[in-house]
């Protein structure tokens, strides 16, 4: 019992505190972004002489650095959410013709300027908010202690006023004493006022730094065309690909059978036997022709993908791996055609990529539906060590998925297990027909 009292004392006194205590360091961040806003401008006059093109690029991403901090910190500290609203950094920015882009691009998105003008404001505004509470508590220290010192201090010469309303000169009286009610109540209006001025300092940096009106719509635009894009490459590589496979395949094979055919006929009334002979090797090759076909479609669109679902179109594509693969599945209902084919071949490539790099002998691949989207994770026990910037695999994983505006997550720590998790914003619109 004394112990949860003491747990609960303590919580309490957390509770009061702990407000001043991120104040403090909230206020303890506005010196340097004074400093970086000076080293902005400096940058900026120095491009008269070209260094301010080195310069500028070196200081914008300390103050984008500082600026996420301070995003992050309103999210944990005051729940307030303050989305970033850098645009993408375009691609070769190395070598000198790539230090240029890179500062034309630095100077083109608006979030530079809002974010200089962060760096001069919120050490002013910002400061207050995050100071007062503590200053509040310290005044009412002050005045808690002040009547102990009162004749030492007047006789040194202090002459002012406590609170606008005690003025500290002569002979220690009543009025000193009066000082002890003030100053407990400047502590507790410091303490009342620590969260909520927390919050109010929240809120004001997500005033300087969220993205401007009319960003997240820019940004769904940019992201759709580019999706759209590769989603079009994707497409014509695809076509090539199947034009490929029949030209060299199947189509091969039906000409050789159509000129075995026209030699079986040339040779019917005189050479039986070799007839017999050219009629069996068409009938092998019209037999691989219509297996590379049935390959061929099965890689284009499965199936049972469009008779039985995700679910069981990923447990019979776990039987034609070479690991052992268990499937688990919670999906009920069906999903539409295109999440379905995209998510299916997304898992194909993934048990490919294991089979062939991984050096694991067993994956478990888990599907399920909730929140409004489609969730899949492929865990293997390989030695770890994956990145999705290494290799041209997973990239294009994350390209099919973008297309529906999914994600892909890696975690792959070294000496493993590697997890993939892949989601998807998708709805159930059909009841189950798969045994899942």
């Amino acid at each position: 019992m004394r112990n949860t009292t003491a747990e609960t004392s303590d919580q309490g006194s957390r509770r009061l505190w702990l407000p001043l205590a991120r104040g403090l360091a909230l206020f303890g961040q506005k010196v340097p972004q004074l400093a970086l806003f000076v080293l902005m401008v400096a940058s900026l006059a120095a491009l008269v002489s070209g260094a301010g093109a080195l310069l500028l690029p070196i200081v914008v991403a300390a103050v984008r650095r500082m600026a996420n901090r301070s995003r992050r910190l309103a999210l944990a500290w005051s729940g307030v959410r303050i989305a970033v609203p850098y645009r993408a950094e375009p691609e070769g920015m190395t070598g000198f013709i790539g230090r240029m882009r890179r500062f034309r691009w630095l100077l083109h998105d608006p979030a530079t300027w809002r974010d200089m003008l962060w760096t001069l404001v919120d050490p002013v505004v910002g400061g207050v908010l995050a100071l007062l509470p503590t200053a509040l508590v310290l005044y009412g220290v002050e005045g808690l202690a002040f009547p102990f010192f009162w004749n030492r201090l007047t006789g040194a010469g202090y002459h002012d006023w406590y609170a606008g309303l005690i003025h500290v000169h002569g002979q220690a009286g009543v009025q000193a004493w009066l000082m002890i009610p003030l100053g407990l109540a400047s502590i507790a209006l410091g303490l009342w006022s620590a969260p909520r001025l927390l919050a109010a300092h929240g809120r004001f940096t997500r005033r300087l730094l969220a993205p401007p009106p009319g960003f997240a719509l820019s940004q769904r635009v940019q992201h759709l065309s580019e999706t759209r894009s590769e989603v079009m490459d994707g497409q014509a590589a695809e076509l090539r690909r199947i034009e490929r496979d029949l030209h060299d395949g199947a189509q091969a094979r039906l000409v050789a059978m159509g000129m075995n055919l026209g030699a079986a006929e040339e040779l019917l009334d005189t050479d039986p036997e070799a007839v017999r002979g050219l009629l069996a090797e068409s009938r092998e090759l019209s037999s691989r022709a219509l297996g590379e076909l049935r390959d061929l479609v099965r890689g284009i669109h499965p199936p049972v993908l469009s008779d039985r679902g995700l679910g069981d179109a990923v447990r019979a594509l776990a039987l034609d791996t070479p690991l052992a693969v268990e499937v688990v599945v919670d999906l009920p209902g069906r999903l539409s055609a295109p999440v379905e084919s995209a998510a299916y071949f997304a898992v194909t490539e993934l048990l490919t990529n294991v089979a062939k790099h991984a050096d694991s002998a067993r994956v478990w691949i888990d599907i399920r539906h909730d929140e409004e989207a489609l969730r899949i994770s492929v865990t293997d026990d390989g030695p770890g060590g994956a990145d999705a910037l290494a290799g041209s695999g997973l990239r294009g994983i994350e390209r099919r998925l973008g297309a529906f505006d999914g994600i892909l997550a890696v975690q792959s720590p070294v000496g493993g297990p590697t997890m993939v998790t892949m989601e998807m914003p998708c709805v159930l619109f059909s009841p189950k027909t798969s045994s899942c």
